[in-house]
């Protein structure tokens, strides 16, 4: 469906918070996540790439798991917290971040933010995955650019980088 759609369906009070912020947004309760993100609160750092949730580009974090906001009817949102590209760049950089830049990971970029919702999943939930783990965590995710032993690389550099600043 075009996001002209969504503009003339019934719309209903959805409360969401974004990057620590919290809203209210009169909208279709079964527009994607991904076009309220974009076109009503104007985080443009979640991408759109094929639109059925298949390739990654536009995951973010619901309650610490990711999900791929262009499948997921922003209802489903409703009172989660949710953490877009944009919350992980705000005020000090997130070591996922700093790790992406100093592995020099980004070729086209395009789905770098989904690639690295994706890591900063994996490793609050595993803080010290294998080269396995990290196979299994990110294979959902597609890089056309093929970025991908640079991105296990920074997922490594990203735990060096979170253990040298608890010390």
């Amino acid at each position: 469906m075009s996001l002209a759609h969504y503009a003339f369906q019934h719309n209903k009070m959805i409360k969401l918070t974004v990057n620590n912020k919290h809203y209210a947004l009169d909208v279709d309760p079964d527009m994607p996540l991904l076009w309220v993100l974009r076109e009503k609160l104007l985080l443009t750092g979640t991408k759109y790439g094929c639109g059925r949730g298949l390739c990654g580009s536009c995951n973010v974090l619901i309650d610490g798991k990711v999900i791929r906001s262009c499948a997921m009817a922003v209802s489903y949102a409703d009172g989660a917290k949710i953490t877009t590209i944009e919350g992980l760049a705000s005020g000090k950089k997130h070591p996922v971040i700093k790790a992406w830049i100093e592995e020099d990971v980004s070729q086209c970029g395009y789905c770098q933010p989904g690639q690295i919702i994706s890591a900063v999943a994996l490793l609050e939930e595993n803080p010290h995955p294998t080269d396995s783990d990290i196979n299994h965590a990110m294979s959902d995710n597609i890089c056309r650019c093929g970025t991908y032993n640079r991105i296990k690389r920074a997922i490594h550099r990203a735990i060096e980088i979170k253990q040298r600043s608890r010390s």
